[in-house]
């Protein structure tokens, strides 16, 4: 089939080169010209385990072009997929600007009867706000069907996750536009649920509201393990064992960040209060999140005192392993609170430095050399769990820190492993360790 996707950011991007890996003709339209240019020559403007090889390999084989071109986008296009950005307001609601500029533009353009698909995380209803919008700007002699189709893709495992999904949602009220999509994923072999377009739009939300909801959760337990003298670690493995429940997301640490949990889970508060429906647990999810992200700094200042004109090293700028993606990363949040003390900050991070760097400035310093961002600090925060940081040995903080204190955000490092070294370890919901001698006076 000939499929356009409307917008090449992160999902768009995904999307648009594993559909062209299925076997497709797929054409990405973007208003940014530079990063067309950037796809156009097989370079991915993000980073992606992955999707860089297969980017490459379905534009050398003519299944995937780039254009800025709306004619060249739509004239032949059997399928739309939008894939824009809904980003949050200062109210917390979805801001759907970009999305209604989609919809104008693919009725101006469209030269046959197309069924549009939204991967766009949007409101419930947004789907027939499109549709009206298409349907009263169109040529009345093309049929336009409107279809919910919501993504699911990680950042760091977004390639894995498109071919081997949980599930697809396909929303609509049309059996023919729903056939046409079981097509085009039935390679996948991955469980297909269909249902009615506002049932698809809220399932998208609910799911990373769920999952969000997990997470504080697990957090609220640890900071009460930290009180009773119980091992979160050990809690999260017997909870984890029930079936009903399950492991995933019951990782204790500095909570959720990224472009979805926040931005959808304020947006659902949102959608519950326009209909006069006061989502309370969702609204504490959130207060703990927020709470959770400033407890490294609270940590630090318990064991340093005053953080005025101290070295702290923070390990880790993206929001998570895998990804350059910085966007509600509590890095961020850190890095603020750390200067505000007047704090003395070493950055490490192998990818997101650059994304990083336009919002932080030269606020901090940067490295990609672990050893380096260590080099005598009086704290290390851990932020982000990248594989350079769980295998690091444990030798290059005492090695390199002035004195070797880890403040660890999400419990990259065994309590057995670290009593092994004169190491001051503070983790999230685990018994903190302290050295029996420390770096300069053995006993």
């Amino acid at each position: 089939m000939n499929i356009t996707i409307a917008g090449v950011g992160y999902v768009g991007l995904v999307t648009g080169v594993c559909l062209a890996e299925l076997g497709h003709q797929v054409t990405c339209i973007d208003i940014e010209e530079e990063k067309i240019a950037m796809l156009q020559a097989g370079r991915s403007p993000i980073y992606e385990p992955g999707l860089e090889t297969l980017l490459e390999q379905n534009l050398g084989c003519g299944r995937l072009q780039f254009t800025t071109d709306p004619h060249c986008a739509y004239k032949k296009a059997d399928i739309v997929f939008i894939a824009v950005g809904t980003p949050e307001r200062p109210d917390g609601t979805a801001n759907l600007e970009y999305i209604q500029v989609a919809a104008k533009t693919i009725a101006q353009y469209i030269t046959n009867d197309i069924i549009v698909c939204t991967k766009s995380t949007v409101p419930v209803g947004t789907n027939d706000q499109i549709k009206q919008i298409i349907e009263s700007i169109k040529p009345p002699y093309l049929q336009v069907e409107v279809v919910s189709n919501p993504e699911f893709l990680r950042e760091g495992s977004a390639i894995l996750d498109f071919f081997h999904g949980d599930r697809i949602v396909i929303g609509t009220d049309r059996p023919e536009a729903a056939a046409v999509l079981e097509q085009i994923y039935l390679p996948l072999k991955t469980p297909i649920i269909k249902t009615d377009v506002k049932s698809a739009e809220m399932i998208k939300y609910a799911s990373n509201a769920f999952l969000a909801t997990k997470i504080s959760f697990i957090n609220e337990i640890a900071a009460i393990c930290e009180k009773v003298g119980a091992n979160i670690d050990e809690v999260a493995y017997g909870i984890g064992k029930d079936q009903r429940i399950g492991h995933n997301f019951l990782q204790a640490g500095i909570g959720y960040g990224g472009s979805c949990f926040p931005k959808d889970t304020k947006a659902l508060v949102q959608i519950a209060g326009n209909v006069q429906h006061p989502f309370e647990l969702l609204k504490s999810v959130i207060e703990v999140n927020n709470r959770q992200i400033s407890l490294p700094v609270v940590r630090a200042k318990e064991i340093l005192g005053s953080l005025k004109g101290k070295k702290v090293s923070l390990l880790g700028l993206a929001f998570k392993p895998d990804t350059d993606d910085v966007r509600e990363a509590a890095s961020l949040t850190i890095v603020k609170e750390l200067l505000e003390e007047g704090a003395i900050v070493t950055a490490f991070d192998p990818i997101a430095i650059p994304n990083a760097q336009e919002v932080l400035g030269n606020s901090i310093e940067y490295t990609t050399d672990i050893r380096q961002a260590l080099v005598d600090a009086e704290a290390a925060i851990i932020t982000t769990e990248w594989e350079q940081i769980k295998h690091a040995p444990l030798e290059i903080y005492e090695s390199y820190m002035k004195e070797p204190v880890i403040i660890d955000g999400r419990n990259c490092y065994s309590l057995k492993e670290v009593e092994k070294y004169p190491i001051t370890y503070i983790s999230v919901g685990r018994p903190a360790v302290t050295p029996k001698y420390t770096k300069n006076n053995s006993i």
